[in-house]
């Protein structure tokens, strides 16, 4: 704790030039005495820490003592404070929170560079997790991050998407943070490559057997690649709808999957819409799902589905309201 912390008091007065006792307190959490003992150490180390007295003095680093990020280019220097998110830091076990990695690093920076790069301190902050905290199961995370660093082969039990499990082997060879869900890439026992989603994993067992790393693979590419073709092999389904007015505002933050919105023609309150789906059961959950205030126009096919489904929600509710017995002798 106190090695981390006379680091962050480098960094802290390489950024600011020059803090007070009062300052460094406020930001350390600790004690005006404890703040004196580090200075007092670090001065032992042999960092030039100077105290200048008065209304305008403070603990300052003597201007000579500057260190810097040689041989990268101003956008490799940029790209550097673009960290993942605290999050992912976190699942990975790594404490250390993405702002304290990011003031070490501009305090090693002089001049212009410094100034360039600070933006990206201050005005960006990367946050990968959804408005509603995720539940994703992580226990197996662990385990498979072990697996991964290590290069051994991972025993696990996978639910599919159906609810289905079932044991496999794999090889892992990296973890993907996609959003806030982690995947695991593997080779399986035909020996092609498949993604795994860690919150699918039920249980894991490290297996004391080294994998064999595909010649040339590069995750990175794998990942973009993988991604790539499973969007293109995504069911597109189209459909017209006529929308009430008001929700026409609403339209592109209603629905998981809905893509590609276009408004059409508008007749007085009613405008038509087209809409892309990635299969049918979502145009007919959609369209319900805005009760009057939308009107499936195509496909035809679907929407003696509609009604069967609008008239069992309307029946389920009928039979609720039908008066007791007691009621009926009231009435």
């Amino acid at each position: 704790m106190k090695a981390d912390r006379l680091l962050e008091i480098v960094a802290l007065l390489q950024n600011h030039e020059k803090l007070t006792t009062h300052q460094l307190v406020d930001h350390l959490h600790v004690s005006s005495r404890t703040i004196l003992r580090d200075m007092d150490t670090l001065s032992a180390l042999g960092i030039p820490i100077v105290a200048e007295r008065g209304r305008a003095g403070g603990w300052k680093l003597m201007d000579h003592f500057r260190s810097q990020l040689s041989g990268m280019s101003m956008t490799e220097l940029k790209a550097l404070f673009i960290l993942p998110s605290d999050k992912v830091l976190k699942d990975l076990g790594i404490p250390t929170k993405g702002r304290d990695i990011r003031l070490n690093l501009l305090s090693s920076l002089q001049g212009n560079r410094k100034h360039a790069v600070r933006p990206y301190l201050e005005k960006v902050y990367i946050d990968t997790g959804t408005w509603k905290p995720s539940k994703e199961r992580m226990e197996e995370f662990n385990v498979v991050q072990q697996a991964v660093f290590e290069e051994k082969k991972l025993y696990i039990v996978y639910e599919n998407a159906k609810g289905e499990q079932r044991e496999r082997l794999i090889s892992p060879l990296g973890l993907v943070a996609k959003g806030s869900a982690w995947y695991v890439v593997a080779t399986v026992e035909t020996g092609d490559i498949r993604n795994f989603k860690l919150s699918r994993i039920k249980d894991s067992k490290l297996v004391r057997e080294p994998i064999v790393k595909p010649e040339t693979f590069s995750l990175a590419t794998y990942w973009n690649e993988s991604k790539e073709q499973f969007v293109q092999t995504l069911p597109s389904y189209e459909a017209t709808v006529l929308a009430h007015d008001s929700i026409i505002h609403r339209l592109t933050f209603t629905g998981k999957f809905v893509e590609n919105i276009q408004v059409g023609h508008r007749d007085d309150e009613w405008v038509t819409v087209n809409l892309c789906f990635h299969d049918e059961q979502e145009i007919t959950e959609y369209v319900l799902g805005f009760g009057g205030r939308m009107k499936l126009v195509t496909p035809k096919h679907l929407i003696g589905r509609i009604v069967q489904q609008a008239s069992a929600v309307i029946q389920q509710y009928a039979s609720d309201e039908e008066p007791t017995n007691e009621t009926k002798e009231g009435l």
